[in-house]
């Protein structure tokens, strides 16, 4: 949000130079994210004021004029300009002046009459903007009341800068000059000088119907007509310059008003022309599909979920973002209607950008603003509207739901000294709190506080002690050393962090991503199974309207992105929150996600291109697994997805938890999804596989080992792990490692059946197995098997 210095000084003028004030709104929380001059040096330009005005003896469409710049002795200016009239007061630029734009000014004589200077127009100060008014209607017009021979640049209100600030979300009440004055002069402990407005007494009797719907939306409505007020009127100069430095251009009176008093107070206004409204003004929600033409001259069409404004004709606007055509101020406009409402938050937020619109209206309502300042933004409206354009006020007409005080917050003493890590003496606490404008009432355990009601941030405790430590200032709270508690002999190695498991992948050859946790509704779907995601009140775009339930999405867009870039190996991994739907609103889980697709390996002479398959990734995750526990804790099981291929996805169990998935994406969602070749997938959550199994030192043996295999016949569905399993249980303590060496399934096998080779390699860390041993650790695995899964030997 862009604020002119000068502006901001009117209100809170703390001492120091624009760099000191720069630095103190940083230090506060409202960060200057730059600063530029508001006009250039008029170093030889003054104000000089027409006495006299003559036609040009050899010119039709030159005048000669006689100003007063200051000196006692008037000075002859030739002058062009269509607006220059007698008693004008213009900027006067005097010979040796130089112009913003390079031109040197000094005697001429124009077609036989001596100029001693030059009557300047905006374009030619280097102020205004390329299509506003004061760029486009010959001589800037000064300020009537201004003495001739003062510098220009103190008439317009120069040397000024232009702060523009960065406005945190929560900060609703700093979205206007007035609230970010009121902040400054908290924080430097001066006088806030809030603005006088008087009520503008009502000369019409006249009403306009009006019916509120719905209060809940709209729990305050100010509407104020305002009847004759001059059509040729114009914005002057101060009004049209203060919204430049704002970044808003100048438009039409009413609206300049309109925003201006946005700007200053933080209250959105909207004026309709009231001879273009049809009967009652109806607050309500949208009707569906219900048309309304926006002042863009885009028509759009709305639903119930949308606040409108209406009249009997239809909606004429939509509620806190922008009011339509139908009824909009134009240059023939002699009678407006004022509208100042309070919608609530709720309502406004998320509905400008469905209809592809941003307008400073939406983002002040989205916020928050003051549900107690709609009247007294209309009468200021209202004056600044008589004052430049006359005209006859009616009565506010305030139509205002019941609302109850805002709530108390406790802020606890021992609280506040345990974040802050050191003590705020109680009558600085106090002081602070009230500079904000809060209530404060103190109680045994520290004060009970009652925010005001601009200040909607303000909900808890810890926003409290925000306040506290902002305004008594960050720079002043004592660094403090730490320090933690340990005792040797603990173990340490109980959970092994997410940057072990990232250089785990890393080392496989992944490349870590870090993608939006807002994904497409429809894409997080598919890949969840069909289970809708949280949505979001206010998504950026239809492409990010619901909370991820997996990093699936965000990796498959990476990887589109990667291979339309031709990139034919791709493998990526992501570690992130995932977000689900639970009964109590929404869980929350971290978890370790991966895609691989393209070649197996890197491309190379020494072995043969080969796509990724699934056993690939799960090598690479079988590595990671190995970080965490030794091998024989975690499972496959053989499992079903809905977004991953049947018969070749699995669920990993540990202990009989589950932890995530790995498999190829289903072929029904290749096409959606924007791939030609399956990827293969993973995703584990990061807090059962992060719990590590304490390493325990074992004794290197110096006795040989042993190898021992068998190859056994098994039915065709049951699960090698079962086996290896089994295996583990029966042979006891002297089993090093099982080794799966071959699988075969075809001739010389029962239909139904596979061979399953083992290699079993056994030894003991005190003594050499004997034959006797290994054949009774044998015997042992073989009938465990042929008991437990019904195994024989293969012959």
């Amino acid at each position: 949000m862009k604020i002119s210095e000068s502006w901001l000084r009117e209100f809170a003028n703390p001492p120091g130079d624009t760099a000191a004030l720069v630095h103190q709104l940083t230090m506060q929380g409202l960060e200057v994210e730059g600063v530029e001059p508001a006009g250039p040096d008029l170093g030889g330009i003054v104000v000089g004021r027409v006495i006299e005005l003559a036609s040009h003896p050899k010119a039709d469409r030159l005048r000669v004029c006689q100003v007063d710049v200051g000196t006692g002795t008037n000075v002859q200016i030739v002058c062009g300009a269509a607006n220059v009239r007698p008693g004008g007061v213009y900027a006067a630029a005097l010979p040796g002046a130089v112009l913003p734009g390079g031109m040197a000014i000094g005697r001429a004589v124009l077609r036989g009459v001596e100029s001693g200077g030059m009557l300047c127009s905006a374009a030619e100060l280097g102020l205004g903007e390329e299509g506003t008014p004061e760029r486009a209607e010959g001589l800037l017009e000064l300020d009537p009341s201004a003495v001739p021979g003062t510098p220009a640049a103190a008439a317009l209100s120069l040397p000024d800068c232009i702060l523009d600030l960065k406005i945190t979300p929560n900060r609703a009440d700093c979205f206007a000059v007035v609230g970010v004055a009121r902040d400054l002069a908290a924080t430097s402990g001066l006088p806030f000088r809030e603005p006088t407005i008087p009520a503008v007494p009502a000369q019409s009797g006249a009403l306009v119907p009006v019916h509120v719907d719905d209060p809940a939306g709209s729990p305050v409505f100010v509407i104020r007509a305002v009847r004759g007020i001059r059509a040729d009127a114009r914005s002057p100069y101060w009004l049209r310059e203060r919204l430049r430095r704002s970044g808003l251009r100048s438009i039409h009176p009413v609206v300049d008003i309109t925003n201006l008093v946005m700007l200053e107070l933080g209250q959105p206004l909207h004026a309709y022309d009231l001879d273009r409204l049809s009967g009652s003004i109806v607050v309500r929600r949208g009707r569906p599909a219900e048309p309304v033409a926006l002042l863009t001259g885009e028509d759009v069409r709305l639903d119930p979920d949308f606040l409108v404004i209406a009249d009997d004709s239809g909606a004429i606007g939509v509620a806190g973002i922008m009011g339509g055509s139908t009824t909009a101020v134009s240059a023939g406009t002699v009678n407006i209607l004022l509208e100042s409402a309070f919608f609530t938050p709720a309502v406004v937020a998320g509905r400008a950008r469905r209809l592809g619109l941003q307008t400073d209206a939406a983002t002040r309502f989205e916020r928050g603003v003051d549900p107690t300042g709609q009247q007294r933004a209309i009468e200021r409206a209202t004056e600044l509207l008589l004052a430049v354009a006359g005209g006859t006020p009616g009565k506010c007409q305030v139509t205002a739901s019941v609302k109850g005080p805002r709530h108390v917050v406790v802020l606890r003493r021992e609280r506040l000294a345990r974040l802050l890590g050191e003590l705020v003496p109680d009558r600085d606490v106090e002081d602070i709190l009230r500079r904000l404008g809060m209530e404060v009432e103190p109680a045994a355990a520290g004060w009970q506080v009652r925010p005001p009601a601009f200040r909607f941030d303000i909900a808890i405790e810890a926003d409290l002690i925000e306040e506290v430590a902002r305004i008594h200032g960050y720079d002043r709270i004592a660094p403090r050393q730490g320090n933690q508690r340990s005792r040797l002999g603990e173990a340490s190695a109980t959970r092994v962090g997410t940057d072990a498991l990232r250089a785990v992948l890393v080392q496989r050859g992944f490349q870590e991503a870090m993608t939006y946790s807002f994904v497409d509704r429809g894409l997080d779907s598919m890949l969840a199974g069909g289970r809708e995601g949280v949505p979001l009140l206010n998504p950026l775009s239809a492409d990010l309207a619901v909370m991820r339930q997996s990093l699936w999405p965000g990796l498959v867009h990476a990887l589109r992105n990667n291979l339309a870039r031709q990139q034919r190996r791709v493998r990526l991994f992501e570690t992130g929150v995932r977000f689900a739907p639970h009964p109590d609103g929404m869980a929350e889980e971290t978890v370790i996600a991966g895609i691989a697709t393209g070649f197996a390996l890197p491309e190379q002479w020494a072995e043969p291109s080969r796509a990724t398959d699934f056993h690939d990734l799960k090598s690479d995750v079988e590595a990671l697994l190995a970080a965490v526990a030794p091998q024989g804790e975690f499972e496959w099981v053989a499992d079903a997805h809905p977004a991953l291929h049947p018969g070749r996805s699995a669920r990993l169990m540990r202990r009989g938890q589950h932890l995530g998935w790995l498999g190829s994406m289903h072929p029904g969602l290749l096409k959606p999804c924007g791939l030609e070749a399956a990827p293969v997938l993973f995703e584990i959550g990061v807090e059962g596989l992060a719990a590590a199994t304490p390493v325990v030192y074992a004794e290197v043996s110096r006795f040989p080992a042993v190898r021992r295999d068998i190859a056994v016949l098994v039915g065709r569905q049951l699960a090698v792990a079962s086996l290896v399993r089994a295996v583990r249980d029966a042979a006891g303590p002297a089993l090093r490692e099982v080794l799966v060496f071959d699988i075969f399934a075809g001739e010389h096998i029962d239909a139904g059946q596979k061979s399953v080779a083992l290699g079993l390699i056994l030894q003991e860390t005190s003594r050499t197995l004997t034959d006797a041993d290994v054949d009774r650790i044998i015997g042992g695995v073989i009938q465990r098997l042929a008991t437990d899964l019904g195994a024989r030997i293969r012959e």
